[in-house]
């Protein structure tokens, strides 16, 4: 070889570069040769194991390499090998890892493969979101300031991603739900504090050893109370998980060993932990088999031991050991489990000294512990609890609510009750999970019942504790304010953001504003192939064979569904249908349309891809032979109203599901559509739903949402009930809506206004009814169209109440009618305590006073009207409207005196009126409140009345319902009105129809009159003239008993009683006879004839006329007669008249008890002898009458002067009181038989 051919030579420096840019350059080539080999090859096997040296490559040899070959790699996301798909996933967790910058064009495509076809590539995909997690976290801590729009891209693509694991707690898949579960693991780790109890696992590195400890207090993006709050969320998730009924075996293991590892690694959740198992424990699954639950039990076992071993299980060694000892373990192990005190105490203290190493959470930032009914403990911004605050928990509140009940005589019962239920022969599964009691009856035992009848409990929803605990967070939760803003965006089609950094709502819009769109996830890139086009070797054929072939060929599409699910065509085949039948259309059309409908829950699919064909056909997005030719929404029209048209036809109840979700997901709506929607809610039976879908349309098309609400607001006024009520409901809650409570509320108002007009135009109607029917005049029912969306919106916003008030007083007489009667419903939901309706009450336009009335008769109805209400009714009615009206609705409201006053011109009102007063002042009826006036206080003061200023004939008839109302005024009550009414001087002018008013009502109060009679005698009762003329009636009404009464009387007022009282008198004994007064005697005694007869005889001597004077003679008389025998001529000693006067007080007294008892013997026999026992009476009248009149006759033959002077000496020493006693004793009622044998027995003059 020649000299020049021989390379030359180079110095040592220049082979050490050489060597290295040769090194680099065949890393590089090396990475081109092995992505290109893995895009060209067959087998996954062969692509995993090239793309795994490149990732070897790139990222641990070469880094800088990474970023040139990221999209490369990024590009095999799509590649059809589910264990590529799975390769990349991890490609993408190592890639961030090493360069966390990268993460803005990796999240991306995370987000695709998450919802990948495959499960497990959305499993492998699950399992490292907890690092990605941890990876952004740390990359937004230690990254610079700057770049924040790629930074808050990837949070939100983070955060969307979690919202997804939301959903796929509930996946059908178990393996899903398994995964989910170790997210949740990982992501509550991660938005959790450690402590000084806090367990580190071997090998746990820095990065994943995150904690809310090491995020800053103040980050743009990382906001500590939003993300403690998410982490506290994701751990309850999981419990109800664990407490889910249906719940797999593997999925429960799974979740039981998730939140074991979080109480030994974040003690703050021990307490919820413990309370969790202690729920499993007592309500396993009922769907697990008998091996699956021997199995979890062993889990839970192991899951409480572990727990036991750690330090901070001392507060939770009573619940655990009981746990385990019903799960089987012995006490050795337990025992052996136990964690060493002294060493647990030494770390509190030393924590308890030690100083705080971060500062504070603000006090204005509410602390999670307020708003779970579980007490965590040891976190910084939570004051550290005592094991005794653990009683707020809703088990604890009422495992100590049951402790106290379990007496030997509750349990007794319990198990005498639960015997009945028991099944004859021991379940098998009961068999192989019980575990004998050990400790019987001791207190740690019924401890421990109470504990799990209360775990039960709570799982149940009742118990005290959760009473509590509810009204704890109700409480908590009015006082807790949000962190910071959240963003809602008004377009249905832009997902809900929550911005974490705290920036106001311009900021936030401007920022979303700004953002600059993110690269799109890498797509593999179609190579471009000559396409086949068959009309370069075809022939055209006639029309109708055409259409005859393709009609063919489509049904033989429609029947080979079979074969197209088998060979996984199903999607391919539904295209193809939807594309023929939107480019050809005529007899395919009816062809696709029954296929459909011959099973709407298989075939709805192929109801929507027709639909979007024929959408995206009229929309120019689909090639066509028509060029760019836009077409009309004609055919796109047809397709839809027919879909609809044939669901609304349909009787099936599932078909209004599909007609809801039709025309939520179709492209477009129709002025067909609407049409067919308007007959669809007008059908009583579909209405509701018919109503729900207008209103998910109004919510979820911004853009046409005023043609929607239009047709709903339009429905409000609907004739038919059904639909008009619904479509108020629904108006109503869409009320709430900030940005439709606006053209609402207008829309309302001018359909009020309309009630001022002359007569009701056409616009009322709308496409309601027909033009020809419309009325010349208001009636009812057109009033009420106009009134009832107003009416609906008043308790929603009660200031409308006003303009109400003011088309009142300008409309005619009906449509105020018409307002009045239908004001119940909504100023009952207003309520009493609507400042709107009292300032409306203060107010009160003019010619508004009867709604007022009306507003206030319905605010008190069956209800106490409120302080407020009855102070501005005061006022307007002292003020402004005398009209006494106006208080009736507040009767109950006002003072007593304030009452009375106002009675006398209540009652002058309406019958009906004055009836209700009475209801209210007595509450009549379901009335829950007190009266201001009892019933003895009302009719006392009816009785009161000036008679100057209401007219007797009125008060009668007020005295006269409340005697109707015979439940309140009962005979107590009315004692108690008379005597009070007796006590008054002067005696009220009514007093004594009332007496006989009650009297009549209840008989059995006689005595009490008779009382009230004789006390009327003391108060001089003939000096009032009306009170007089009710006192004799009275007394003719309780004759014979008033007799004993009226004896009492004067001998003036006596004259009218005469003859019926001397007949009484003569029934008298001797005895009673002798105490009887002289002077009423000779009242009694003296004939008015005979008076007058004498008087002439004496004229006539004064005038010197001759009269004849009558000697007297000796009288004979006999024991029977009315005097002693002849001794008693002689007036006898003092002393010896007082015994005798005594004697007669005795007997009288015997005599008042005998009759008495014989009085009670005839109110016992029947009215037939009560009868014939009058007629005997009356003839025994008749014959004592004779008698009397020849006695009469006899003793005009006697001295007058010597008997006169006998009685004289009788009655002489006889005192006041004694006389008082002898006529308040009570008639002789002897029967008639035993007064003629006395008669018989008596001898004749």
């Amino acid at each position: 070889m020649s000299a020049e051919s021989q390379p030359t030579p180079l110095s040592t420096a220049a082979q050490f570069f050489m060597d290295e840019e040769e090194g680099s350059t065949s890393t590089y080539d090396r990475v081109v040769e092995l992505v290109n080999q893995a895009t060209l090859m067959q087998k996954d096997v062969q692509k995993i194991g090239n793309l795994r040296q490149v990732q070897e490559l790139i990222v641990h040899k070469e880094p800088g390499l990474l970023d040139n070959f990221l999209e490369e790699m990024l590009a095999f996301q799509s590649d059809k090998g589910n264990e590529v798909r799975k390769f990349i996933v991890s490609f993408i967790e190592e890639a961030c890892k090493k360069e966390p910058d990268l993460l803005g064009k990796c999240m991306p495509c995370l987000q695709v493969l998450l919802q990948d076809e495959n499960v497990n590539v959305q499993k492998k995909t699950i399992l490292v979101l907890p690092n990605i997690y941890r990876t952004i976290v740390w990359w937004l801590i230690k990254s610079k300031p700057g770049n924040d729009e790629e930074k808050s891209f990837v949070w939100e693509s983070m955060k969307a991603m979690k919202n997804k694991m939301y959903e796929l707690i509930d996946s059908e898949n178990d393996g899903i739900r398994t995964h989910v579960v170790k997210f949740f693991e990982g992501y509550v780790l991660a938005l959790s504090r450690k402590t000084s109890e806090s367990e580190v696992p071997k090998g746990m590195t820095p990065e994943k050893a995150l904690t809310l400890d090491d995020i800053p207090n103040e980050h743009k993006f990382l906001k500590l109370k939003r993300l403690e709050e998410e982490g506290a969320k994701g751990f309850d998730i999981m419990l109800r998980f664990q407490a889910s009924p249906h719940i797999s075996s593997i999925n429960l293991m799974t979740v039981m060993g998730s939140i074991t590892t979080i109480a030994k690694q974040r003690p703050d959740y021990f307490s919820k932990v413990v309370q969790a198992f202690e729920a499993l424990q007592v309500n396993l699954p009922p769907t697990l088999a008998k091996s699956q639950v021997s199995s979890v039990r062993k889990n839970l076992k192991m899951h409480m031991l572990s727990l036991l071993r750690h330090p901070a299980s001392q507060d939770y060694i009573p619940q655990i050991t009981t746990l385990l000892t019903d799960l089987g373990a012995t006490n050795s192990e337990v025992m052996k489990s136990m964690p060493k005190i002294d060493e647990s105490r030494k770390r509190k203290a030393e924590e308890a000294s030690a100083p705080a190493k971060k500062a504070k959470v603000e006090i204005e930032q509410e602390e999670d512990y307020l708003t779970t009914p579980f007490v965590e403990r040891g976190t910084t911004s939570v004051i550290k609890q005592k094991p005794a605050d653990l009683q707020h928990t809703a088990i604890d509140i009422t495992s100590n609510d049951l402790y106290e009940r379990l007496t030997p005589h509750n349990v007794a019962d319990l198990v005498l009750i639960s015997m009945v239920m028991l099944p004859e022969t021991m379940p098998a599964h009961f068999q192989s999970t019980y575990t004998p009691i050990a400790a019987a009856g001791t207190e740690a035992q019924k401890k421990h019942m109470a504990r799990l009848l209360a775990t039960q409990l709570t799982t149940a929803g009742m118990g005290k504790g959760i009473r509590e605990v509810q009204k704890q967070q109700s409480d908590t939760s009015k006082e807790d304010g949000s962190a910071s803003p959240e963003y809602q965006p008004t377009s249905p089609k832009q997902t809900i953001q929550t911005v974490v950094g705290g920036l106001t709502a311009q900021e936030i819009e401007d920022h979303i504003i700004s953002r600059p769109s993110m690269p799109a996830p890498m797509l593999p890139v179609k190579r471009g192939i000559k396409i086949f086009k068959l009309g370069a070797i075809t022939q055209p054929l006639d029309r109708d064979r055409l259409d005859n072939m393709t009609a063919s060929a489509f049904k033989r599409i429609l029947k080979a569904e079979k074969n197209a699910a088998k060979g996984n065509a199903l999607q391919a085949r539904t295209k193809l249908l939807a594309s023929l039948t939107s480019q050809f259309g005529g007899e395919l059309k009816n062809l696709l349309q029954e296929y459909i409908f011959e099973d709407l829950r298989t075939h709805s699919d192929l109801a929507f891809a027709w639909l979007y064909q024929e959408y995206a056909n009229c929309q120019g997005f689909c090639a066509s032979s028509l060029g760019n030719e836009r077409l009309s929404m004609a055919s796109y029209d047809e397709c839809l109203t027919r879909l609809l048209s044939g669901l609304m036809e349909r009787p099936e109840h599932p078909t209004q599901g599909l007609f809801h979700r039709l025309l939520l997901e179709a492209p477009a709506i129709t002025d067909n559509a609407l049409e067919i929607l308007r007959r669809f809610f007008v059908d009583e039976s579909k209405v509701v739903g018919g109503m729900n879908t207008l209103k998910d349309l109004i919510l979820t098309r911004p853009e046409h949402r005023l043609r929607f609400l239009g047709i709903l607001l339009e429905s409000c006024s609907h004739e038919k009930p059904e639909v008009r009520g619904v479509a108020i409901r629904v108006t109503k809650k869409l009320y709430e809506n900030e940005n439709l409570c606006g053209p609402i509320e207008k829309y309302a108002q001018r359909t009020l206004k309309l009630l001022l007009d002359p007569k009701p135009p056409p616009e009322i109607f709308g496409n309601l009814r027909n033009k020809e029917f419309i009325p010349d005049a208001w009636t009812e029912d057109v009033i009420k169209m106009c009134l009832y969306l107003y009416l609906g919106l008043l308790p929603c916003n009660h200031k409308l109440i006003h303009e109400l008030a003011v088309i009142y007083t300008g409309a005619i007489a009906d449509i105020k009618r018409t307002i009045l009667r239908t004001l119940e419903t909504p100023v009952k939901g207003m309520g009493m305590q609507s400042p709107e309706l009292l300032t409306l009450v203060e107010s009160c336009p003019k010619g508004a006073e009867t709604l007022v009335t009306r507003v206030i008769h319905i605010l008190t109805d069956k209800a106490t009207p409120s302080p407020e209400l009855v102070e501005r009714v005061r006022d307007l009615y002292h003020k402004r409207v005398p009209d006494v009206r106006f208080l009736i609705p507040v009767l109950n409201g006002l003072t007593k005196s304030e009452v009375i006053a106002a009675l006398s011109k209540l009652i002058k009102l309406n019958p009906i009126v004055v009836k209700e007063v009475f209801n209210r002042l007595l509450g009549h009826g379901d009335a829950a409140y007190n009266s201001p006036l009892s019933p003895v206080e009302l009719l006392i003061a009816l009785h009161n009345i000036d008679p100057t200023k209401c007219d007797m004939k009125t008060i009668i008839k007020a005295t006269n319902l409340c005697f109707s109302e015979k439940n309140i005024y009962t005979q107590e009550v009315l004692a108690v009105v008379m005597k009070t009414l007796m006590e008054q001087t002067p005696i009220p002018t009514l007093f004594m129809r009332t007496v006989l008013q009650s009297l009549s009502m209840y008989p059995r109060i006689i005595g009490f009159v008779l009382n009230i009679l004789q006390r009327l005698i003391t108060k001089q009762v003939w000096k009032q003239k009306k009170v007089w003329e009710g006192f004799i009636r009275c007394c003719q009404r309780t004759k014979p008993q008033s007799f004993a009464v009226m004896l009492q009387l004067p001998a003036p007022q006596l004259k009218k009683l005469r003859e019926p009282l001397l007949d009484h008198v003569n029934t008298f004994t001797a005895h009673q006879k002798a105490c009887i007064p002289r002077t009423i005697m000779n009242v009694l005694e003296k004939d008015p004839e005979e008076e007058k007869r004498k008087q002439e005889e004496k004229r006539n001597i004064e005038e010197g006329q001759n009269f004849i004077m009558l000697q007297p003679h000796q009288i004979k008389l006999e024991k029977s007669d009315s005097f002693e025998p002849s001794s008693q001529f002689m007036p006898p000693p003092k002393d010896v008249t007082e015994i005798r006067t005594v004697q007669v007080l005795n007997d009288g007294n015997r005599n008042m008890d005998g009759d008495r008892q014989r009085q009670e013997a005839e109110k016992q026999r029947s009215s037939e002898e009560i009868q014939q026992d009058d007629d005997r009476r009356k003839r025994d009248d008749d014959r004592r009458k004779e008698d009397e009149r020849r006695k009469r006759d006899e003793k005009r033959s006697t001295d007058p002067r010597r008997v006169k002077s006998d009685r004289d000496v009788m009655m002489r020493d006889v005192s006041p009181e004694n006389t008082l006693a002898i006529a308040e004793e009570p008639m002789d009622t002897t029967d008639s038989s035993s007064r003629r044998e006395s008669r018989r027995d008596r001898p004749r003059h």
